[in-house]
């Protein structure tokens, strides 16, 4: 009997810790959906930029509304991944929420998942959002397990700067955050072809675009449209796990502190 107790104690008590899980993470989104600040540079920013430089300034290329797809998919959910911890964690630790978050009867990960999977479905809706864009006005043609690893490989994508936005969110208050994410996030983005493909650039541009995690994001993209540089995949995606694994073990040791 007291084994049959202590079997339906742990039970209940894992239930009860999934369900605190996926009430902040559904609190989280809605909440973020429910801010027009975020939501609507977040979700609209990328694919008008798709629809002017991909598809109304390229309508003689057939290519570039291929390319940018891809691309435009990675600016997307870096935006998702950096303003969403990078500003929204700096703030509420600045206000003091992370004490509030604390204190309350809750697991101790649940924040950072919370975070984590509201990045995860703005990366979901945006590169959404660009598939139907580039399948109807853009003429883009792809096989049903193209378009379905594109999603994929944006929604994953979100994660390394998930972890680089939250580490920034542990460094900085709540009002230099947007100027620090918008000097690494844009640079970054030019940088990494994601706005001209980096043979148009000068070549300098293309021998660093490595150091960005951006460039090796946009290339796993560009693989599954067949039109990336040729590096390797196991590369790329050893890059992005170290950056992910990285800054997300420094944020936990600067929250972790204080």
């Amino acid at each position: 009997m007291n084994a049959s107790h202590a079997i339906a104690a742990d039970a209940a008590a894992a239930h009860s810790s999934l369900r605190s899980y996926l009430l902040e993470a559904r609190y989280e989104c809605l909440r973020l959906l429910r801010t027009p600040s975020f939501a609507l540079p977040s979700l609209l920013f990328p694919p008008l930029f798709y629809v002017l430089f991909g598809v109304l300034l390229n309508k003689s290329s057939g290519d570039a509304a291929r390319y940018l797809l891809a691309t435009y998919g990675v600016f997307g959910v870096m935006g998702a991944g950096l303003f969403a911890f990078g500003v929204t964690v700096a703030l509420e630790r600045e206000q003091g929420f992370l004490i509030y978050k604390r204190a309350l009867p809750m697991p101790p990960g649940a924040y950072l998942f919370a975070k984590m999977a509201m990045a995860m479905v703005f990366a979901m809706l945006i590169s959404l959002l660009l598939s139907i864009l580039a399948a109807t006005v853009g003429g883009v043609d792809l096989r049903v397990s193209q378009w379905l690893l594109l999603w994929v490989v944006n929604v994953v994508g979100v994660l390394p700067f998930a972890a680089l936005g939250l580490y920034i969110g542990t460094l900085v208050g709540g009002q230099g955050a947007p100027a620090i994410v918008n000097i690494l996030y844009l640079p970054m983005a030019f940088l990494s072809g994601l706005w001209l493909p980096l043979k148009l650039l000068p070549a300098w541009i293309a021998q660093l675009a490595p150091v960005w995690p951006s460039f090796h994001h946009s290339q796993i993209a560009l693989k599954v449209i067949g039109m990336d540089a040729g590096g390797s995949l196991a590369l790329h995606l050893g890059v992005l796990t170290g950056v992910t694994a990285l800054f997300f073990v420094l944020a936990r040791r600067r929250l972790a502190a204080g």
